[in-house]
């Protein structure tokens, strides 16, 4: 029986600028969270995150690696084409349908520092459900008014549904991809990681109650529109928490004290 081939990257740390290495350490440690969560299917689905002071390039995984595999270095860099600017891993490159979906939210969202694609059990399972995610829990209520739905085209190939994708985005803070999954966007990769897992226990919570089979109640549509408001992101300082940079310094000492490995 033959054995893999060990994963290589070259040591781009001090190879890039400070900021850049900074994202792309921000940026695999997100990858190894969504391991640690069970927000992955096998080598499949992307987060990236745009580069700081280079418009129009961002950090994106090699396909052909775990999430858990991911490093700092093996990162590649593409642009809004889709070409490869700066190479992290050489045996791996890019997955077309990544930068397909991720290129069109980078370009339409200036504010979208870092897109989260995912198709977990949960959120493949509510993006087919006629209801969508339904205003039943205070998690799910964070995405109240602030989440869009983009029909299924099959694989998203086809550059040319990247302008549909766009337009079902809109100013939302996420996107339910019927029959396929679910896409995120945050201001940095502390507040993408952090919707991310607020929506994914949102699905979680729906799926399960509907399998319970028991009945729904639904919060009023004043607490609902309450709810929302409170939740809503906020750039005021005194509310920083509010945008996942409390909840991603606790993340990360979790994930230092089980492997550092994604920092090389």
């Amino acid at each position: 029986m033959g054995h893999a081939a060990p994963l290589r990257a070259p040591d781009l740390k001090g190879a890039v600028t400070e900021a850049e290495w900074e994202a792309r350490v921000d940026l695999a440690a997100c990858y190894r969270l969504m391991a640690v969560f069970g927000f992955t299917d096998l080598i499949y689905n992307h987060i990236t995150l745009s580069v700081p002071g280079d418009p129009g390039h961002f950090l994106i995984n090699p396909y052909g690696r775990f999430y858990d595999e991911v490093t700092a270095s093996s990162l590649h860099v593409v642009d809004l084409e889709g070409n490869v600017i700066r190479r992290g891993d050489p045996d791996n490159g890019v997955n077309r349908a990544g930068y397909v979906i991720h290129s069109a939210v980078h370009a339409a969202r200036k504010d979208a520092a870092c897109v989260i694609h995912t198709h977990t059990r949960w959120d493949a399972a509510v993006s087919a459900m006629d209801c969508g995610l339904l205003p039943i829990s205070q998690t799910a209520l964070r995405f109240h008014g602030r989440t869009g739905y983009h029909d299924y085209q099959g694989p998203a190939i086809d550059e040319v549904e990247r302008q549909a994708l766009v337009a079902s985005l809109g100013r939302n803070d996420a996107l339910i991809l019927r029959n396929h999954g679910a896409l995120v966007c945050g201001r940095s990769v502390a507040e993408a990681f952090h919707l991310m897992q607020r929506f994914q226990t949102a699905c979680q919570i729906q799926v399960d109650l509907m399998a319970a089979g028991a009945g729904i109640v639904k919060p009023s549509t004043e607490a609902q529109e309450r709810t929302a408001r409170m939740f809503a992101p906020s750039s005021n300082e005194a509310h920083v928490a509010r945008n996942g940079q409390k909840e991603w310094a606790a993340l990360l000492r979790r994930l230092d004290r089980e492997d550092e490995s994604y920092k090389c």
